[in-house]
């Protein structure tokens, strides 16, 4: 009997289970992994090997030598550039087809209370992608913030390189997405400090007027020029970062 084709919407939920979870998690066990087979009517391995199918895209991945699949399919070329060139249109038709399948989604969260002026489609939209987004950046990081290396889900944000406002092709881009704790995401957000093409934190001469105060060493100045670590997938794009290094950073 001859294998059934995947199709568009089948690649598409696989893609978006890919971001959510850790490369090293690809496997057949994962109850993720069975879950999506079971809602789209396929077995754990054959959505196993979809996704090591697309990490062999992955630039994460082949800058480290870390291989997915040898070899693929056209199709999954295709789904990964339709991400690529509008990651906020394609993260949510994602989530909206796993919602319709039953499969593991950020849920299309319901709004009790519009605010005056925007659309209840908006809201749903940009909640869902928020949703998308802080999954893709926790598993690309291994729930651990890349700065400091805090391990606390509850404290933990999905930060933008380039603001949410600024790029709307990319708000779900997991390459435009760093893991941080509360305290660093505000500052990486006022540019108290950013993060250099090298991967490297770079803290603002601004901080630096406080070195007197402990806790201003303790939380910023004790990481200046510290590598981050790295996103096992998803690395961080130079252009966004150079962005953040340009029109964020406070330089005086």
């Amino acid at each position: 009997m001859a294998s059934r084709g995947w199709t568009r919407e089948e690649l598409i939920v696989a893609f978006n289970l890919y971001c959510k979870i850790p490369f090293g998690r690809i496997h057949i066990r994962n109850p993720a992994v069975i879950e999506l087979a079971r809602a789209i009517g396929r077995t754990p391995s054959a959505v196993s090997w979809k996704l090591a199918n697309f990490a062999r895209l992955d630039p994460a991945l082949r800058k480290r030598n870390i291989a997915g699949a040898t070899h693929g399919a056209r199709a999954e070329v295709e789904i990964w550039n339709e991400f690529s060139d509008n990651w906020e249109r394609l993260a949510f038709e994602s989530e909206r087809l796993l919602a319709q399948v039953g499969g593991h989604s950020s849920g299309l969260v319901e709004a009790p209370e519009f605010p005056e002026g925007t659309t209840r489609a908006a809201i749903v939209r940009a909640r869902v992608n928020q949703g998308f987004f802080r999954a893709a950046i926790l598993a690309c990081y291994g729930a651990r913030c890349c700065i400091t290396g805090l391990r606390i889900r509850q404290l933990l944000t999905a930060s933008h390189i380039v603001p949410w406002a600024v790029d709307v092709k990319n708000r779900t881009n997991p390459a435009n997405g760093l893991c941080l704790n509360a305290f660093h995401d505000r500052a990486f957000d006022c540019g108290l400090l950013t993060i250099t093409p090298d991967f490297k934190v770079m803290v603002s001469p601004v901080v630096r007027k406080h070195t007197r105060d402990l806790a201003t060493q303790d939380f910023l100045l004790r990481f200046a020029d510290a590598s981050i670590s790295l996103p096992r997938h998803f690395l961080p794009d130079a252009s966004f970062l150079r962005y953040h290094n340009e029109k964020i950073f406070l330089r005086s």
